[in-house]
């Protein structure tokens, strides 16, 4: 793998790779990894498993510190991979309160911000059930046709 960013570049189980490709992604790349699960109602009502997280989702914290509480996404940091979410915060030695980033795989979106016409037009369609497709031919209208022979070329 080279060291710019590689299009192309489909997978490994390297995890070092796996981290270099992470690491050199564009920004535009790196929104998609910032996606979390969506809880069992919202599954149930989209019909999808996760969605992106944007500002004003409410998230349930699933690991660390923090887990089991519930706040909304304040701020997205793109470049670290990294969410804030409102009231999720620790004391520095000085007294002052600075806010703990939480990694976008370890919550869980409760309740999904719907002010956006995009997000709810995407989610729409998501929701309806695929189109009926036309069936394949049967072995029955195969035999049916005409089996047409090519000539045999003169030498």
């Amino acid at each position: 793998m080279k060291s710019i960013f590689s299009k192309t570049w489909k997978a490994s189980k390297q995890p070092r790779k796996q981290r270099k490709y992470r690491h050199n992604a564009p920004i535009h790349v790196r929104r998609k990894f910032l996606s979390a699960h969506l809880s069992k109602h919202l599954r149930k009502e989209y019909g999808r498993r996760s969605a992106k997280l944007r500002t004003e989702d409410l998230v349930k914290i699933l690991r660390g510190e923090f887990n089991g509480k519930e706040g909304k996404v304040q701020k997205i940091d793109l470049s670290k991979s990294f969410v804030f979410i409102e009231g999720i915060t620790k004391k520095k030695s000085g007294g002052k309160e600075f806010q703990v980033p939480v990694h976008a795989s370890n919550v869980q979106i409760v309740e999904l911000n719907l002010k956006d016409a995009k997000r709810v037009k995407a989610l729409k369609k998501q929701r309806e059930p695929p189109a009926q497709k036309t069936e394949k031919p049967t072995k029955e209208v195969k035999e049916t046709k005409e089996v047409k022979q090519k000539p045999e070329s003169k030498k």
